[in-house]
C-alpha cells in the first residue's frame, strides 16, 4: 500500500516536472491578463468636488476654505474590475478648474478631472469612462463682514464653594469671508455660544481663587480652543473668534458666602391704577406686627436679613436703598400678596459702585482691560447683582413672606411651614 502511495505522487509531482511547472505558468499568466482584462460599471456615491482657480472676488455658495463644494456627485465608473471593486468615495475626488468660466456653467467630469486621494491607488489606466448628472456651479461674489455672535446662559452647574455670577462680554464678532447671499443671512441671525459650566473643575476655580484673594469674584478666562464656532456653511471646521474683545471673554463666579444686610428694610405699598377702586392709599394699610415695626411711621423689617451671591461692595452701596414693595391687587382664593425687592434709585447706585470700582487699582484682571470696556464690564455686573438680589435668614435658608389683607389691614408675616407653598417667592424685578 505505502509503495503504490509512494508511485502515485512521484507521478503526479517529479515525473514530467518540467512540463507540468510550464503548464502552472502559463494558467498564472492567463489568469492574470484576463484578470486585468475584465471591465465593470459601478456606481460610486458621495464624490467630493473641488473648484480651483476661482476667478478673484468669486466663490460659490457651499464651497469650503479647501476648495471642496458641500454638494457631493454620484459617479458611475467604467473600467478594471480588479480597481473598480477596491475604490470607495473617500478615495476619489473630483478637480475642476473654474478660470475662464461664466458665472454659470454645467460641470462636464471626465476622466482627466478624477483625482486618487489615495496613494495606494492608481486610477490613471484603471479607469476608461466616468458619467455623471448634470450639475450646474453658480459663482457669486465673495465678500468680508461681521457676523454677530452672542454669547448665551452657560448651561451645567457651577463648581462647588461657588456660584455663577455672569459671561462677559455677552456680544462678540467674527470677521468671516463668503458668497454675498450667505454673509447677508448670517449678518441677519445671530450666531450663538453657550459654555458648560460642568467643564470648569473646582481645582480649577480654587486655584483662581488664590490668585484674587482681595476679590470675591473669581474669573475664569475663556480659554481659546472655547472660542470658536461652527457654521458649516462657511467652513467644515470651526472658525476662530477674532474679535478683540474675545481676549476678554471670562465667566465669572462668586464665592458663596452670606453677607449681612445690617440694615432695616422698609416696606411700601404699590397700588395697580385699574385696582383702585377696591384698594387704595385711603382704605388699607400695613399693620404692625412681631415682624414689622413702624419708626417715625414708616414700616420696617428689623429683622437680620442676609444676602448671598453678591460681594460687599455691592452690599455696602445699596443696604440703605433697599425696599420690599408690596404689590396690593384684589385676590381670589385667599392667595397672598405678591412681593418683590427693589432698590431705589438704582441708577444713582450704579455710579456710585461703578466710581468705588474704576478707582481700584487692585483688581489687574480689571484694571488691565480699557477704560471703556471696564466700565461695561463694571456696570454689566452691578446688574446682574441687582437681577440675581434675594433675601436670606442666618441659615442659608430664602427668606419668604406670606402677605394677606384682614379688615382693610395688610398683614405681612414671615413664611412659615404652613405657608410656603402658597407665598410668592422675593425674585427682583430689574
Amino acid at each position: 500500500m505505502a509503495e503504490e502511495m509512494k508511485t502515485l505522487l512521484y507521478k503526479l509531482f517529479v515525473e514530467h516536472w518540467p512540463r507540468k511547472l510550464v503548464s502552472i505558468i502559463l494558467a498564472v499568466i492567463i489568469w492574470l491578463v484576463v484578470n486585468h482584462t475584465l471591465t465593470a460599471t459601478r456606481n460610486i456615491s458621495n464624490v467630493p468636488v473641488r473648484i480651483v482657480h476661482l476667478p478673484p472676488g468669486k466663490t460659490i455658495e457651499g464651497m469650503q476654505a479647501t476648495g471642496r463644494l458641500a454638494k457631493k456627485l454620484t459617479l458611475t465608473v467604467v473600467g478594471n474590475k480588479a480597481l473598480i471593486d477596491e475604490l470607495t468615495p473617500s478615495d476619489l475626488e473630483i478637480v475642476v478648474d473654474a478660470s475662464d468660466k461664466p458665472d454659470e456653467w454645467i460641470i462636464t467630469v471626465s476622466k482627466k478631472n478624477l483625482v486618487s486621494v489615495n496613494p495606494e491607488i492608481d486610477i490613471s489606466n484603471g479607469i476608461s469612462r466616468v458619467y455623471h448628472p448634470n450639475f450646474v456651479v453658480r459663482m457669486t461674489k465673495l465678500v468680508t463682514d461681521q457676523i454677530p455672535i452672542v454669547i448665551t446662559q452657560p448651561i451645567g452647574e457651577a463648581p462647588r464653594g461657588y456660584q455663577f455670577l455672569d459671561v462677559w462680554p455677552y456680544h462678540l464678532t467674527l470677521s468671516a469671508s463668503g458668497p454675498e447671499e450667505v454673509i447677508k443671512r448670517l449678518k441677519l441671525k445671530e450666531q450663538r455660544i453657550t459654555f458648560n459650566l460642568n467643564d470648569i473643575s473646582k481645582a480649577q476655580m480654587d486655584e483662581l481663587s488664590l490668585r484674587s484673594e482681595n476679590s470675591e469674584v473669581v474669573s475664569f478666562f475663556v480659554p481659546d480652543q472655547w472660542k470658536q464656532i461652527n457654521i458649516p456653511i462657511l467652513s467644515d471646521t470651526p472658525l476662530e473668534i477674532d474679535d478683540p474683545k474675545a481676549k476678554a471673554l471670562r465667566i465669572d463666579f462668586i464665592r458663596c458666602n452670606l453677607l449681612s444686610v445690617e440694615a432695616p428694610i422698609q416696606l411700601s405699598l404699590f397700588f395697580p391704577p385699574d385696582n383702585l377702586q377696591n384698594l387704595n392709599p385711603e382704605n388699607v394699610s400695613i399693620a404692625p406686627n412681631s415682624l414689622v415695626h413702624f419708626n417715625k411711621g414708616t414700616p420696617l423689617i428689623t429683622f437680620p436679613l442676609y444676602a448671598n451671591g453678591v460681594d460687599n461692595l455691592f452690599l455696602q452701596t445699596v443696604r440703605d436703598m433697599i425696599e420690599i414693595v408690596i404689590i396690593a391687587e384684589q385676590k381670589t382664593d385667599r392667595q397672598p400678596f405678591d412681593w418683590s425687592v427693589q432698590f431705589v434709585n438704582p441708577r444713582q447706585l450704579e455710579d456710585k459702585y461703578i466710581s468705588r470700582l474704576m478707582s481700584d487699582v487692585s483688581d489687574h484682571d480689571i484694571r488691565v482691560l480699557q477704560p471703556t470696556l471696564r466700565e461695561e464690564y463694571l456696570r454689566n455686573r452691578f446688574r446682574s447683582y441687582m437681577n440675581r438680589f434675594q433675601l436670606f435668614r442666618s441659615d442659608d435658608s430664602k427668606f419668604e413672606l406670606a402677605i394677606h389683607i384682614k379688615d382693610h389691614q395688610i398683614l405681612v408675616e414671615e413664611a412659615g411651614p404652613l405657608t410656603e407653598g402658597i407665598t410668592s417667592g422675593s425674585e427682583p424685578r430689574p
